[in-house]
């Protein structure tokens, strides 16, 4: 929770100091964000690589753990299909590619941004982080109302690491193998159905 306020803070941080044109329009180059997409595909590679537990876990974990992952992603995108279909100033793609963020609000809304403009990439970046912020709040109401696994499918990418400790609280520690084996095959497809959904 915390994580995301700070996030939000820069953010709006950003919109006061772009307002108020306390930095020149030119000072940052137009490459940056392709720039800080790379360092962020490398330190995720990274911290998946250097986690040896993680990878063995992984490997003797049953193959049906793909159906929560499988699930999480053919919903959100159902999902945000049919809100799609109610909102006239985004086409149902641009809608799909905003839910395919599942959560991994940072490098979503760069993709978005760099393919769809910073109008986009701006609901983008909110509503992921909105879905973070759900997760956090609702896992107690979530695991009460439909089960275990319902805050691990809610977090989406975050399910590996920010919403992973509250994920572990309610939903047991023999659930951690799953949240985080999610987390990590939902982040891998964000980059991929963002840059689908926005190239349609």
């Amino acid at each position: 929770m915390k994580g995301s306020l700070i996030i939000v803070g820069f953010f709006v941080l950003g919109v006061f100091s772009g307002i108020g044109n306390f930095i020149p329009n030119d000072f940052f180059p137009e490459e940056i964000s392709q720039y800080v997409l790379y360092v962020l595909m490398f330190l995720v590679g990274l911290s998946i690589g250097y986690d040896r537990e993680l990878l063995l876990s992984l490997r003797q974990t049953n193959w049906k753990i793909l159906l929560v992952p499988m699930g999480t992603i053919v919903g959100t995108l159902v999902g945000t299909a049919v809100v799609g279909a109610f909102i006239p100033q985004w086409s149902i793609s641009e809608s799909m590619a905003v839910g395919s963020g599942f959560g991994y609000y940072s490098l979503s809304s760069i993709f978005i941004t760099k393919y769809k403009g910073a109008a986009l990439g701006t609901i983008a970046l909110m509503s992921n982080i909105m879905r973070e912020v759900f997760a956090l709040l609702a896992t107690p109401l979530l695991v009460r109302w439909f089960g275990r696994l319902a805050p691990i499918s809610a977090a989406g990418a975050t399910s590996m690491d920010t919403t992973l400790p509250i994920i572990t609280q309610y939903s047991g520690r023999d659930y951690v193998v799953i949240a985080i084996s999610h987390g990590i095959i939902v982040d891998l497809t964000v980059p991929f159905l963002v840059t689908f959904f926005c190239s349609l």
